[in-house]
């Protein structure tokens, strides 16, 4: 009987040391496999960090338009009021350019329409029912345009700040890169009037968001290549002709 009891315990402790060996393998493996996978998401990381960006961006393209529904309209978030838009300037732009209609125009003819109208619903329902109709009182709301009105501003004083820091000097290749953009803008504004210019904005922030958005990668491929060899012959211009120009005499003349 003894001898049965220490078999039946000696048994029983090998399967318990079984079992044990099979916990701590299988807490190993599991260890093993959560660091291989932190291991890949930080290799994965490190090579997103080093993908380059357009005017390096860290964030989503929407979040780079605000995030809000301006961001959902030129990213096609919502089409139908993305449509709206886009087909609203095209009217606009078909009416004035194309069919040389003017505004003043176009807000008599507007206003007669809508009097007219409003003008014979009111006798036919007169006629009809022996009562005059209720047409609604239109109301402006104030709050919009204020809100309206204190968005431009900021922007324009962002605007006059950014013009302040570059017209004192501190940075040339920034006063290099906005005297170039204004000039190559003047030469598309000699080309069109200002309604064809803004329609051509419209579009393009309607097509060019949404288009570089589901071509990334390949985009930004391309403009990394097109930022070295800018870089580079910056570069060359630098040691050519701006190293050359004497700024420590200039310096000397404004002491």
């Amino acid at each position: 009987m003894a001898e049965q009891s220490e078999d039946s315990g000696r048994t029983t402790e090998t399967l318990m040391e079984k079992i044990s060996e099979k916990i701590h393998a299988h807490d190993s493996s599991s260890s093993s496999s959560d660091s291989d996978s932190d291991n890949e998401k930080s290799a994965a990381a490190s090579v997103k960090a080093k993908i380059y960006r357009i005017f390096g961006r860290e964030r989503p393209v929407h979040t780079v338009f605000g995030g809000g529904k301006p961001a959902d309209v030129f990213l096609w978030r919502n089409k139908k009021i993305s449509a709206g838009v886009l087909g609203t300037a095209t009217a606009v732009w078909v009416l004035f350019e194309l069919l040389e209609y003017h505004l003043l125009t176009l807000a008599c003819h507007i206003l007669i329409l809508s009097l007219a109208v409003l003008f014979l619903w009111s006798n036919v329902h007169t006629f009809i029912n022996k009562s005059r109709p209720r047409i609604p009182e239109v109301h402006i709301p104030e709050e919009p345009f204020l809100q309206v009105a204190s968005a431009l501003r900021m922007e324009i004083n962002w605007v006059f700040k950014i013009l302040r820091d570059i017209a004192s000097g501190r940075d040339l290749k920034k006063f290099l890169v906005v005297i170039s953009s204004l000039w190559v803008m003047s030469i598309v504004g000699s080309w069109c009037n200002f309604l064809t210019l803004f329609y051509i904005i419209v579009v393009l922030l309607h097509t060019v968001p949404v288009l570089y958005e589901k071509y990334e990668d390949k985009v930004d491929s391309c403009a990394e290549k097109v930022m070295k060899e800018i870089k580079k012959q910056y570069a060359l211009f630098d040691a050519k002709v701006l190293s050359k120009i004497p700024k420590a005499a200039f310096k000397a003349k404004r002491v």
